[in-house]
């Protein structure tokens, strides 16, 4: 038999009440009946006592009264007596007063404790009906915040039994609700940051694209002209491009839709490749870039995505050293960390910026990148801590900067 039912509290306690109302009935008779034995003794030895009174004041010895209490057989002569008297087995019981008053007596008092035990069960099953359907009425209420988008409630629980059990089961199904509404939400809210940022940023160089057209078309016959508008129509378009793909890729990695593909990577490598197309913009604005570290260094990452948080770590050490800079590249392991370094002698971070540099699209009123984005630091973060590691900065205005980035050492 399955009793999985008197787990719950309620259930519980309903079935301690109903399996105690046969033993309280039961108490309840035997306290009526010695009740009426008592009453019937003292109205039997009443009736003795006024019987013995009666046949000595008419002058009967003792002997004979006691002899007559204490006999048990019937004779026929005693018989005959009785019905003279009107005393007989066919008498209705109420004109005998001794049975009569015993008779109304056992009636009143069966009456009064049915309606006792009639009262106790009826109180039980409503006591118990009435929580039942105030848990119900509640757990209603809470299904229809839930049904409303709430999620802040929670069904009751800290109790055993089947229905808390499907109670739990609806708090988890609310928390599972809520998560992918919070998750629906915040993709709506990313979308329309991100529209509202790419439609932001792209106005710029749409807006010098449309006038550098008007500029050319106004002087097709002006080589010069068309030559150095044209150029800068190129730059527009290249920053256009810059732009939206930093975007794709941060969104991407915002979304969680970029899966790691970590391997195990030489840090002289990492460093090397992710400068090489950086080598001739150096060489061009005469910045030396140098690799200092042990070659056996190694690192577990994903190759392709860490080359390019490296490589935007590094366009911006250009864009703030001046001519004749140079910007460090050097790696180091310890038992623990695996650190790379990317340091530079420029202009360094002014106090006021530097909590502020890995936002998107944040400019430093001091900064001289006028082409610029203000995504490449916020790529580089969004990619580092991606794959677990730490992406930190130190800097002085008027000493460098140096960005360093952390992994773990599995190896």
């Amino acid at each position: 038999m399955n009793l999985n039912c008197l787990n719950d509290r309620q259930n519980r306690r309903f079935a301690v009440a109903v399996l105690l109302f046969p033993f309280i009935t039961q108490l309840c008779f035997f306290l009526w009946s010695r009740m009426q034995s008592l009453w019937l003794r003292d109205r039997i030895f009443s009736w003795e006592q006024a019987v013995s009174s009666s046949l000595l004041e008419q002058g009967v010895e003792e002997r004979v009264i006691a002899a007559a209490f204490k006999n048990r057989k019937i004779s026929r002569a005693g018989e005959v007596f009785l019905e003279k008297i009107g005393h007989n087995s066919e008498n209705s019981v109420f004109l005998f007063e001794l049975p009569g008053r015993f008779f109304r007596n056992s009636l009143i008092w069966g009456l009064f404790v049915f309606i006792l035990l009639f009262l106790f069960l009826a109180v039980t099953v409503f006591l118990y009906l009435r929580r039942r359907d105030c848990l119900y009425q509640h757990a209603a209420g809470i299904l229809r915040r839930f049904h409303q988008g709430d999620f802040d409630s929670r069904l009751p629980r800290g109790e055993t039994g089947s229905l808390y059990y499907l109670f739990d089961t609806a708090n988890e199904l609310a928390t599972a609700l809520k998560a992918k509404s919070d998750i629906q939400y915040k993709s709506r809210l990313f979308l329309k940051d991100t529209i509202s940022d790419i439609s932001h940023q792209l106005k710029t160089p749409l807006a010098a694209l449309s006038m550098y057209v008007e500029i050319i078309s106004g002087e097709p016959e002006n080589t010069k002209v068309v030559e150095k508008f044209a150029a800068r129509s190129q730059a527009s378009l290249e920053r256009m491009e810059r732009l939206i793909q930093s975007l794709l890729k941060i969104a991407r990695l915002d979304t969680g839709s970029v899966v790691f593909e970590k391997e195990k990577c030489q840090m002289s490598d990492l460093a090397r490749d992710s400068a090489e197309d950086l080598l001739s913009r150096a060489k061009r604005e005469k910045k030396r870039l140098v690799f200092d570290g042990d070659s056996d260094c190694a690192v577990v990452c994903d190759p392709i995505w860490t080359r390019e948080a490296i490589g935007n770590l590094i366009k911006n050490a250009l864009d703030h050293t001046e001519e004749g800079g140079r910007i460090r590249l050097s790696w180091k392991q310890s038992p623990a960390m695996v650190r790379l370094l990317v340091e530079d002698d420029g202009c360094g971070i002014p106090p006021e910026d530097i909590y502020h540099i890995f936002k998107r699209f944040y400019r430093s009123k001091n900064s001289k990148d006028t082409g610029g984005t203000g995504l490449g630091l916020p790529l580089a973060k969004s990619i580092i801590e991606g794959q677990g590691g730490i992406l930190s900065v130190e800097s002085l205005p008027g000493s460098g900067s140096v960005f360093t980035i952390s992994f773990l050492s599995d190896l």
